[in-house]
């Protein structure tokens, strides 16, 4: 089933937003900067959409949507050891497939209130889920120290412009090792993909 042209010019947009945020930012961006861009008529944008706010919460929705299906899945986990790793691991995979708004996410306040309202419970809720099972039932000061330089490290160096240059599966290992040193959770082997035998 392909996409309908409606459906097409969305997308478009939503990638387009998505580039302009991050050459201009939330503010920066007009409507009409869209437009232009994607060679339509703000018309047709505001046919998608009524506001720039409403673009931006699109733009950021598949971000929290991912997050809270992968918090929902780390929390259904019966032992905190597979609660932890299996939420470092989607947490660094999430914050590679979504470079650009995590990049945003943390420079642009406009990029970050729309996360906020995109974000059903609030990013305050999901925070303290990702916070609560990376340092476990009753923390003490080290525990909770650590599990937010994990998560807020790993957001911020997945996001960083130093580290843009870098291949997903070279970040990604890189940013598991670090996770996994801050956490106290065992360093894994790296497998080797089936598709390379």
């Amino acid at each position: 089933m392909t996409a309908g042209p409606a459906e097409d010019t969305r997308t478009r947009l939503l990638q387009t937003a998505l580039r302009l945020f991050t050459e201009h930012g939330v503010e920066g961006t007009s409507l009409q900067m869209i437009a232009d861009a994607l060679g339509i008529t703000k018309a047709a944008v505001y046919y998608h959409f009524k506001t720039k706010a409403e673009i931006t919460e699109a733009v950021a929705e598949p971000g929290v949507r991912d997050l809270d299906d992968l918090v929902r899945r780390a929390a259904a986990q019966k032992r905190r050891g597979v609660q932890v790793d299996l939420l470092l691991e989607g947490f660094v995979d999430l914050v590679i497939r979504h470079r650009a708004l995590v990049a945003l996410f943390s420079s642009d306040p406009g990029i970050a209130r729309a996360i906020e309202k995109s974000a059903h419970g609030g990013t305050e809720g999901f925070g303290q889920a990702l916070l609560g099972i990376f340092s476990g039932p009753d923390p003490d000061t080290t525990a909770r120290v650590n599990a937010l330089v994990a998560l807020t490290g790993i957001a911020m160096a997945g996001g960083s412009p130093e580290l843009a240059g870098l291949g997903d599966e070279e970040l990604r290992t890189e940013l598991l090792d670090v996770g996994r040193r801050l956490l106290g959770r065992p360093r894994r082997r790296t497998l080797t993909p089936v598709s390379s035998l």
